[in-house]
This record gives structure tokens, sequence and C-alpha cells, in this order.
């Protein structure tokens, strides 16, 4: 008997919780009125598009390919294992992580990696990554396109960019050749 009391309690208890807070809400709808502007309150100027600056050009690099003659693949691999490794997979058929795999690289289109959601300013890109891009983006992603999903800065020493660049040259069955200069 004591058992169907105390239920019979636990019920009242949650459905009298219900009710108030189903008054109070009444109540408060009731108190708390809105009403739609009819222009806003503080007047913010936005600058249109004609009248804002063209986007600054990324600063040109040095030419990688006298670099790329000198590059150690294996301080590039070196590099890869212990900074590209959190976002990317490089070996063939990997998986894509938080970046795709990297596989073939050198001279692949842009967006090259099927299925991987690429931003629409890496997708905008035609035409395959050559010697002289990949240096540009391992520099500075964001330089080369607005909007990129890549969160690395990049690569400030020349060199480690070119030690870099000829490991994923390697990354091929037909590596693409040096280019000269």
């Amino acid at each position: 008997m004591t058992d169907s009391l105390f239920l019979n309690k636990a019920a009242a208890s949650i459905l009298l919780s219900g009710i108030a807070f189903m008054m109070a809400g009444f109540v408060a709808k009731g108190l708390v009125t809105t009403k739609e502007l009819k222009h806003t309150a503080i007047k913010i100027d936005v600058p249109t598009q004609s009248t804002a600056a063209p986007a600054a050009k990324p600063a040109a690099l040095p030419p990688i390919a006298p670099l790329l003659v000198k590059a150690d693949p294996s301080q590039g691999e070196a590099f890869m294992n212990k900074v590209c490794v959190a976002c990317h997979t490089w070996n063939k058929g990997g998986p894509a992580k938080v970046g795709p795999n990297l596989y073939g690289i050198v001279g692949a289109p842009h967006a090259h990696m099927a299925g991987f959601d690429y931003s629409a300013g890496l997708k905008a890109i035609k035409g395959p990554w050559t010697y002289a891009e990949l240096n540009q983006w391992l520099s500075n992603p964001r330089s080369v396109v607005e909007g990129t999903r890549m969160s690395y800065a990049g690569i400030d020493s020349a060199k480690t960019r070119a030690d870099v660049i000829a490991y994923l040259r390697t990354l091929s069955p037909n590596p693409e050749p040096l280019p000269k200069g």
C-alpha cells in the first residue's frame, strides 16, 4: 500500500512541476512584450566591395629549383613525420585525415583526392601542383587560397620546404622531372 502511495506522490509532483513551469511561461510571455524596430538603433557603415582595396598578391619567393637540386628527401620525410602526420597521410591509397592523402601530389590536380571536401578556393585552381606552387603553399597556405581549411601557418625555411617537396616528389611511381634553373 505504501508503494502505491509513493508512486502517486511521485507522479503528482512531476505533474505539478510541469504545470508550474507551463504557467510560469504563460505569465512571462504576458509580462514581456517584443516590438519590432522600424530602423536600427545604431547605424554601421559597411564599405562596399568597389571601394575595398584589391587583395594583396603573395610575396614572390625565391625560385625553388636551385634548392631542390641540393634537397634531402629524408629530411623532408622526417619533417613530415613530425609535423604533417597529424593531418595527412602519404602512403599509396592512404585515407584522408583532417587533410587529404598526399601520395602523388607533385603534378596532380589541386583537388586531387576523390571524396575529400576541399575548400571552394582550392577546387577553383586549375592545373597541376607545380614545384613553385607547392613552395608557395608550404610557405603560407592562406596566401595561395583565401579561406583554405588548412590551419597550418607554413614553413619559414626555404631549405625545409625544398626537403619536403623533394620527399613529396618521391611519392610517385613516376616522379615529376625537377624544374630547370
